[in-house]
């Protein structure tokens, strides 16, 4: 049966959208596909393929001094934006079309409270009182399941969580009940659970509105749990649509096997290392933020009684929900944390007690979630490099060729030493980062979400990476993930985390395979599509 053209909230006709001046290839090139009301429309596909662009697009928000449309029409109830005038753009804006970012701490505004944030949307866009808009925020923020709503309408963006604060953003975007929603991304840097529970926040919502989505990601998982309908793009060019089963079951085209093959199994794959010597010990470990009074306790217990090895050749997994203390754990074992308690055995020697901390700096390494951030933008890559290594009393000349080996180890050629982190992809620059780690040679690894904002291609091949990384030097992994799959694939000993304890450990085919906690159960159930495989594009059953 033909959907009545009625029901088609957006219809992208042959857009091409080019650099200005334009380049020698459009960066997208005539996309076309239709959202109709009530419908999850999914944009799939790599980092540089086009999606976010063709996005942007939509809510008119591309650069005017960088990008441009050059061809075919964008409708939104039969309107076309392309022709609509800036002061028509900013009605559209909010009253038919909204956008949810992917990290909401840079899309909210850090000196305005949450509820003046929600506020400014209806004093701009409708003719209520003050009385009544404040009303209409607070039923909004009881509508995305906040809890205290008064507080939170008083609260600033830095004193709400990340599942709070995407929240907030997603309440500003549905308040004037539009009739498109833009996703882009939303659920990246969440946990399972709070992903999960924005997922079923934005398909309640839409299926109390009749509103369209359409849903920007690279996570397949995520994909396979929202989506009606699937666009799959590549550098620019749409390679295939389709159903959700049709795309995950069936693809056609080799790109898109390829993407949806990426996918990790949430089937264990990792088996123990053998009784190797331990290189990193963790006894009774407490981390304790703020001091207890004399009449009342204002700290707050971060970590407590944290116990557990690494051993050599190792990768130990640090899963748990967003506040369950495995990020404190990690910065309190490279003592980029002062700890309250416990003892933190380096080789052999507890490190809590140094005060001289440079010569164990040589033996432990971080690798952070953002290479970007981490790396210097002022810095040529060889100069990144060689930093630790010059520290540390090498000369020159041996730096470089370190440098360089290192850089061969992580797949990239030495060529690339004198160009700056601006040059590189996101996956190249977080290969760069773990380079700038190895080089040093030392025994223990601390790789925190250091695959969590990578898409699933890139993120296989830094996974890869860390395997024969381990492989040829024996190295030994923290590896810190609120991703199941990812853990599922590297670690062979899993801790679970919880409000700063530990609830279960084990093997990684023991905890994860056959979790004996409640708990470790739930995250397991939150992960999206815990029952699909998605490397052989079918169902698998799991004994749990």
């Amino acid at each position: 049966m033909t959907t009545p053209p009625s029901q088609v909230v957006l219809s992208v006709e042959d857009v091409t959208i080019d650099t200005r001046p334009a380049g020698r290839k459009p960066i997208v090139r005539n996309i076309s596909f239709d959202v109709r009301e009530g419908e999850t429309l999914c944009i799939v596909g790599e980092s540089g393929s086009g999606k976010s662009v063709t996005s942007m697009a939509v809510m008119g928000l591309l650069p005017k001094d960088a990008l441009q449309v050059t061809g075919g029409r964008i409708l939104l109830d039969g309107e076309d934006v392309l022709q609509a005038t800036p002061a028509r753009i900013r009605e559209l804006r909010a009253q038919k079309v909204a956008m949810v970012f992917q990290e909401p701490m840079t899309a909210l505004n850090p000196v305005k409270t949450a509820g003046a944030q929600i506020d400014e949307v209806l004093r701009l866009h409708t003719n209520l009182s003050a009385a009544e808009r404040r009303q209409k925020v607070l039923h909004m923020l009881e509508r995305v399941h906040l809890p205290d709503v008064e507080r939170i309408y008083k609260s600033y963006p830095h004193q709400l969580s990340g599942g709070q604060r995407q929240r907030i953003v997603i309440a500003m975007a549905l308040i004037l009940r539009p009739r498109l929603l833009l996703a882009d991304e939303p659920t990246t840097a969440l946990d399972v659970t709070t992903q999960k529970q924005i997922l079923r926040l934005i398909k309640e919502l839409q299926e109390e509105e009749k509103t369209a989505v359409v849903f920007v990601t690279h996570d397949f998982g995520v994909v396979s749990e929202i989506a009606d309908r699937i666009v799959v793009m590549n550098r620019g060019d749409l390679v295939e649509t389709g159903t959700c089963a049709e795309i995950l079951s069936n693809p056609r085209q080799d790109y898109t096997r390829m993407l949806v093959a990426s996918v990790p199994s949430l089937i264990p794959r990792c088996v123990p290392v053998p009784a190797n010597p331990k290189v990193l010990e963790v006894v009774a470990l407490e981390k304790r933020y703020g001091k207890k009074g004399l009449y009342r306790d204002r700290s707050v217990l971060a970590a407590q009684n944290i116990s557990f090895t690494v051993r050599k050749g190792e990768i130990t997994g640090i899963i748990g929900e967003s506040g369950s203390g495995k990020s404190t754990v990690a910065r309190c074992v490279m003592r980029l944390t002062d700890p309250s308690g416990g003892a933190i055995v380096l080789n052999g020697h507890d490190i809590v007690p140094l005060r001289n901390l440079r010569p164990m700096r040589q033996h432990v390494q971080y690798i952070f979630q953002d290479p970007y951030r981490s790396l210097n933008p002022r810095r040529t890559i060889g100069q990144s490099l060689m930093e630790g290594l010059l520290n540390y009393g090498l000369r020159e000349t041996e730096a470089a060729r370190k440098a360089a080996a290192t850089l061969e180890l992580v797949n990239l050629p030495a060529e690339v030493m004198n160009r700056y982190p601006h040059q590189f992809s996101g996956g190249q620059r977080q290969r760069i980062a773990i380079a700038r780690a190895v080089v040093m040679e030392p025994d223990l690894l601390i790789a925190d979400e250091a695959v969590s904002a990578l898409d699933v291609t890139v993120q296989a091949q830094v996974l890869q990476l860390f395997e024969e990384i381990r492989a040829r030097t024996g190295i030994s992994i923290l590896f810190i993930t609120h991703d199941l799959r990812v853990a599922a694939q590297i670690c062979n000993t899993i801790v679970v985390m919880q409000d700063g304890r530990i609830v279960e450990q084990g093997a990684a085919r023991d905890v994860l395979a056959a979790p004996v906690q409640a708990y470790t159960r739930s995250l397991i159930d939150a992960a999206p599509a815990p029952d699909w495989d998605f490397q052989n594009f079918r169902p698998v059953s799991r004994a749990l």
